[in-house]
């Protein structure tokens, strides 16, 4: 698995040194030339970039004719088509809308990334299935509500471990999970959830998730074997330009090292 994660500023550059991608959030584009810049940068360098329609940050997916300009101008490796959290019918009118609605033909060397969405579990595997025929790459999200349903755990943040695990193992056994498609880990609850995939599918190409570097800012330090119990209610983008004392990056640099101890990775 290809790991990201989500890095401020300060630290932007040295990033390289521990992400295997760059995972650029499209929102901060606007706002933040250096941030933009970072990910030009990263592809002359030769690596992947992965762009999202920051769906996670924003509530609903970034202004679709702003999202496309900036896919024809950076040329990313990756990008994920706005989708609608939750919401599988949506996000499917949304996939095709996106095709219907811009010059394809400008953009259709770069891979797109179909996000599963829905609140059941056969909503979720209708709009797998779809995204199965109609994408390049298949994200999964960590937070779905079905989990909180579908998965056992003291609290929210272990069904939504768990949960993912048993969804991808039941689209599995269902015969839906495509082995030979692509497939993307958005985000994490909790950060030791990773280690189990490898007994259920070889499919899963990336993860993305700031959960080590948003612990390391608060000066929270993963445990080993076990990494953390509990998860800050904050979003990387909002410390995107938080200044970093020695400290804060000793520990971000260990818990991003943990991590991959964790999981095997």
């Amino acid at each position: 698995m290809l790991i990201s994660h989500e890095t401020p500023i300060q630290m932007m550059d040295s990033s390289r040194t521990y992400n295997d991608y760059d995972y650029a959030l499209v929102h901060l584009f606007e706002t933040n030339p250096k941030y933009y810049q970072f990910f030009k940068n990263s592809l002359a360098a030769g690596r992947e970039v992965l762009l999202d329609n920051s769906i996670f940050e924003l509530g609903t997916a970034f202004d679709s004719e702003k999202f496309y300009n900036y896919i024809l101008d950076l040329n990313p490796s990756y990008y994920v088509v706005p989708d609608v959290l939750e919401n599988a019918q949506q996000t499917m009118i949304s996939f095709l809308n996106w095709e219907n609605e811009h010059n394809m033909s400008l953009i259709k060397h770069i891979p797109k990334i179909g996000v599963v969405q829905g609140k059941t579990y056969d909503e979720l595997a209708t709009c797998y299935k779809f995204m199965n025929e109609k994408a390049d790459y298949i994200a999964i999200s960590f937070d779905y509500s079905y989990y909180q349903q579908s998965a056992l755990g003291k609290n929210k943040l272990e069904k939504c471990r768990n949960g993912r695990v048993k969804l991808i193992a039941d689209l599995i056994s269902d015969g839906i999970w495509n082995d030979d498609k692509p497939h993307h880990l958005l985000g994490c609850s909790l950060p030791n959830e990773f280690k189990e995939y490898h007994r259920l599918t070889r499919a899963i190409r990336s993860i993305d998730t700031s959960n080590p570097v948003v612990a390391g800012i608060y000066n929270i330090r993963y445990v080993p074997g076990i990494g953390l119990v509990d998860k800050l209610d904050v979003k990387l983008c909002d410390l995107i330009d938080a200044p970093l004392s020695p400290r804060n990056i000793t520990n971000i640099m260990y818990n991003v090292k943990q991590f991959r101890v964790l999981n095997d990775l």
